[in-house]
């Protein structure tokens, strides 16, 4: 794990070296353990190096094949790479090192990009031709490890974080303002736009080869999600066996590791089942867990804390267990450190993983993450169940998209920003939504197929949010995280598994009947332990019942509380005394309005008051007066 940069000058111009070194410094914590450069002539890479597989020189980056055509900077774990090598040694490939990285190298050098299907893990890596003079960047499957690249005039650049472009002399910073509305639509960006004109996110699951003697560049998608139905399903006996099988292969393969590995312990099914597993192969396998102070909480934020749950877990596999409490002053405390390493907002309130990621990093260098297991397996059906019974694909999207309208609706998103902006229909969201189902099949015949729509939509944009935040945090403090949901036959099985073996109501809801009396949100809606069916059943072999069978609870903080409590103050500060850097985009007198709406306790605008603070602390520091 590890932090990569490069430059390439189109116009034939020397790489000075003291800007590869700027732009790997930018990234120095990613990779505290080491630095490496390589310039040679108008092509520069730079790399920072966190130490996990072979800790020896040999596994240094910038790597150069041993026939010395390839130069490659790589970022990420390889879980097969035992696998490859030998195979890749039975071709006659011989190692230097006992490194995955090294593995990757070779694969390419033997497969070019058909390799990419080939690698079982998370990745971001460059790969430059020496001989053709040709560039390749690629992204995992899931988009675990971010890239991001741009090009500005003569200069072609790339990096694992933001940081590492900016760090470039008279890089023009300039706000990408459709993608600033995305964001306040979805509080999350689905495109691969970023908040800054002229720098890309590499999807997920995508090459990009650039040809510096011709000028040709192309982007290639090598892999995407596709959650089908199965023309011949197995009897439940077998698909239980086979999951059973699986997620203990994925989590017994991410175990791989030089150096002391923990594991998350949020109190709920996902991490803790990962856990059982892996305590059972490390004994002194470290957890940890965040919990909040919830003196000043009300309403459903008392079930936030989840520490009780976590410590009887850690009780019953033997874990050494750490804890930290958060209160309500450590979300400004951290916002600043937090907005500059996370670069750009995404989904959620992000705060409590950076405290988490902080408290990890000071016992270990990797920690096992639970992420994956409800966007894979179905955990929020009350998110799928609105959809569900629609009558064609258009309809589907007109419900879906409502949903997906996170933190305001399309009245307010107007009045936000037309009187700065002006026509905000210049980027119709609903179009950027609908654009995410482009790559996938369209035919809807069933409830199921809705929901199998759901569920690739899902995986596409909100689970690689939420992968690039835990990216962005856990890096920030020098940590490794690693998603054993994410592993490639784990996924594959996911994906073919029946709808009614995830969900358990799905007969009911396709029923709705919109003029019954009484409350279909209760009926329809509710959080009944629904969801993750066959998951819940499987983990039941390793977790109490009461933990196995639980309602889905988010990782979330008491902060519709704490904004009108105790820190309305901060709030206040930020969001409605001054001169905000925010007003530069947003209409004040909106704005103004739907916070107060909060702090007034007239409605919980808390997803849109953290953006706020989150976007109005971004400008602050990236863009330059």
């Amino acid at each position: 794990m590890c932090g990569i940069a490069g430059i390439i000058n189109t116009n034939g111009a020397p790489v000075d070296k003291s800007v590869v070194k700027k732009m790997t410094d930018a990234i120095a914590h990613r990779g505290p353990d080491g630095e490496g450069q390589w310039i040679e002539g108008n092509v520069g890479f730079g790399h920072r190096r966190l130490a996990i597989i072979d800790l020896s020189s040999d596994a240094e980056q910038p790597m150069i094949s041993i026939d010395h055509r390839y130069v490659m900077v790589y970022n990420g774990e390889m879980y097969n790479f035992k696998e490859l090598r030998a195979e890749l040694e039975e071709c006659g490939y011989w190692f230097r090192s006992h490194s995955d990285s090294e593995v990757v190298l070779n694969a390419l050098a033997e497969w070019g990009p058909k390799a990419l299907v080939r690698f079982n893990g998370m990745f971001a890596l460059a790969l430059w031709d020496r001989k053709e003079h040709t560039l390749l960047l690629a992204r995992d499957r899931y988009g675990v490890k971010p890239l991001y690249y741009a090009q500005q005039g003569t200069r072609f650049a790339f990096g694992s974080e933001q940081k590492a472009i900016l760090a470039l002399p008279q890089f023009e910073r300039v706000l990408n303002k459709p993608a600033l509305l995305e964001y306040f639509t979805f509080q999350n960006i689905f495109t691969d736009q970023t908040l800054l004109q002229d720098v890309t996110l590499l999807p997920p699951g995508y090459f990009l080869t650039f040809d510096f003697v011709s000028g040709h560049q192309q982007r290639t998608q090598y892999w995407d999600y596709n959650f089908r139905e199965s023309e011949k399903p197995a009897r439940y006996e077998e698909y239980l066996e086979e999951l059973d099988r699986l997620f203990r292969q994925a989590v017994n393969r991410q175990l791989v590791s030089d150096v002391e590995l923990g594991a998350y312990l949020s109190g709920g099914m996902d991490s803790g089942s990962i856990t059982a597993i892996a305590s059972q192969s490390l004994p002194k396998l470290k957890s940890f867990t965040i919990g909040f102070d919830l003196t000043t909480a009300s309403g459903m934020e008392f079930g936030y804390d989840e520490r009780a749950k976590a410590e009887a877990m850690s009780a019953r596999f033997k874990t050494e267990h750490y804890e930290m409490v958060l209160k309500a002053g450590d979300m400004e405390r951290c916002l600043p450190a937090l907005a500059w390493h996370l670069e750009e907002p995404r989904v959620g309130q992000s705060y409590p993983n950076y405290y988490a990621a902080k408290l990890t990093s000071k016992f270990v260098k990797v920690v096992l993450s639970g992420s994956g297991g409800d966007e894979l397996f179905g955990g929020y059906p009350w998110r799928y169940y609105r959809a569900a019974g629609s009558q064609d694909f258009e309809q589907y999207i007109d419900q879906y998209y409502l949903y997906w309208q996170r933190l305001v609706n399309n009245t307010e998103l107007k009045a936000m920003f037309a009187p700065v902006w002006g026509d905000v229909n210049k980027v119709w969201t609903r179009d950027i939504f609908r654009d995410v189902f482009s790559l996938n099949d369209n035919k809807l015949e069933k409830p199921e197929d809705y929901i199998n729509h759901s569920l690739y939509f899902e995986a596409k944009t909100f689970l690689h949010g939420l992968f690039v935040v835990e990216d962005k945090l856990s890096m920030a403090h020098g940590l490794e995280s690693r998603v054993p949901f994410m592993d490639n036959d784990l996924v594959d099985f996911a994906m073919q598994c029946p709808v009614n073996l995830k969900l358990n109501n799905l007969a009911d809801v396709i029923r709705i009947n919109e003029n019954e009396l009484g409350s279909k949100q209760d009926k329809y809606f509710k959080k009944n332990n629904d969801g993750k069916q066959l998951m819940r059943d499987m983990m039941s072999h390793y977790l109490p019942a009461d933990i196995a069978k639980a309602e889905k609870q988010g990782f979330s903080s008491p902060d519709a509380s704490w904004f009108k409590g105790e820190s309305i103050n901060f709030v206040e500060r930020a969001l409605l005394i001054g001169q905000p850097r925010i007003y530069e985009v947003l209409d004040r007198h909106t704005v103004e309005e739907l916070v107060l709406e909060h702090l007034s306790g007239k409605n919980n605008r808390r997803l849109l008051v953290w953006s706020l603070l989150n976007v109005n602390q971004w400008m602050e520091d990236t863009l330059l007066s």
